[in-house]
């Protein structure tokens, strides 16, 4: 628990849905990434309405929620990969999804079907850029776009100041360690790609990307050393 914010039982209930993922991120903005959300962190009503009449079509209900509440804050959103602006969200060539999210090369997008844009708060799906275009199509990503977006700000957060994030190439040993030091989150799994795991410790929050990495954020640089103590290797970013 971190000053009245207990991350792991606010996780726990912002996976479930809309109004926990809400609440959760409002608490992690508050206590982990500050500041706290602000009445000018969002995009108005008014920027979301011309979206919709420029696409035509409706944004479903928890995207536009969440672009109210922190759709401005790209220290939240946008630290690797990029959140579209209302002005900036498209639909594909294919005509078969709204897009609202890209990886910051190019290498991935995310969106919602066009057929699913009816529900309040739709599954969010992934397309890899291929070398092969024909290949290319969407695939599953997150049951629910409330729980992307929770998703979205966790991992935007492991890519912040470098004096509170760092990445390690792991061994074994190290992955020992995480399991031993650090508690299991509870965030479901992804269904494609590699095992992906989210750990915190004393204000420290980790993810293991299927053993191939490991990156770590403290809520600050003192907390970032600890983890680098309890899990000892050549951290990216560590210069003591």
């Amino acid at each position: 628990m971190t000053q009245g914010f207990d991350l792991a039982a606010s996780l726990a209930r912002g996976v479930e849905g809309r109004s926990g993922a809400w609440a959760f991120i409002q608490g992690f903005a508050a206590h982990w990434a500050g500041p706290a959300l602000g009445n000018d962190d969002g995009w108005t009503e008014a920027e979301l309405d011309a979206a919709e009449e420029r696409l035509g079509v409706r944004l479903p209900a928890a995207l536009r929620e969440a672009y109210r509440l922190f759709g401005r804050r790209q220290d939240l959103t946008s630290n690797h990969d990029v959140l579209l602006s209302p002005a900036e969200l498209y639909v594909d060539e294919a005509k078969e999804a709204l897009v609202f999210r890209h990886e910051n090369q190019g290498a991935a997008s995310w969106g919602v079907l066009l057929d699913s844009l009816q529900n309040d708060d739709p599954a969010v799906l992934i397309r890899l850029d291929l070398a092969d275009k024909s290949a290319e199509r969407w695939e599953e990503w997150l049951e629910r776009l409330s729980l992307c977006f929770v998703e979205i700000i966790l991992s935007e957060s492991l890519q912040a100041d470098e004096e509170l994030c760092d990445y390690l190439d792991p061994d074994g040993d190290s992955l020992d360690l995480l399991e031993t030091n650090f508690v299991r989150l509870p965030f479901p799994a992804y269904p494609i790609g590699e095992e992906t795991r989210w750990f915190l410790g004393h204000d420290v929050l980790l993810r293991d990307d299927d053993g191939a990495a490991v990156l770590a954020r403290g809520r600050t640089a003192d907390d970032l050393d600890r983890v680098r103590d309890l899990i000892p290797g050549d951290w990216l970013n560590d210069c003591r």
